[in-house]
């Protein structure tokens, strides 16, 4: 079985921060990609940050310079952490990662159950 487990949502005011973290499991498999992505309501999920095993990270324009993504690939876990958040930020944030089949070239992506970031004005 694969899971992916999610934490440190919540509740933060303009300004302040949040990290949170997803770790990844699954026998037979090891962990390629992993990011974050959010959705609010009634607007398209995104893309906010990803990185690879090997240490390349992509950001969304809007988080740039605010957001940095980071993993312990030893814990199999990736972190967002989120600085001067702003009520723009709120939406619920979703763990995706690459499992990749241990000895094959085989990789299915798998999604977190997601985690409510709510940002007060």
């Amino acid at each position: 079985q694969v899971q992916l487990v999610e934490s440190g949502g919540g509740l933060v005011q303009a300004g302040g921060s949040l990290r949170l973290s997803c770790a990844a499991s699954g026998s037979d498999f090891s962990i390629g990609t992993m990011g974050w992505y959010r959705q609010a309501p009634g607007k398209q999920r995104e893309l906010v940050a990803s990185l690879t095993r090997g240490g390349m990270t992509t950001y969304a324009a809007s988080v740039k310079g605010r957001f940095t993504i980071s993993r312990d690939n030893a814990k199999n876990t990736v972190y967002l952490q989120m600085n001067s958040l702003n009520p723009e930020d709120t939406a619920v944030y979703t763990c995706n990662a690459e499992f990749l089949v241990r000895g094959t070239t085989v990789a299915s992506d798998y999604w977190g159950q997601g985690t409510q970031v709510t940002v007060s004005s």
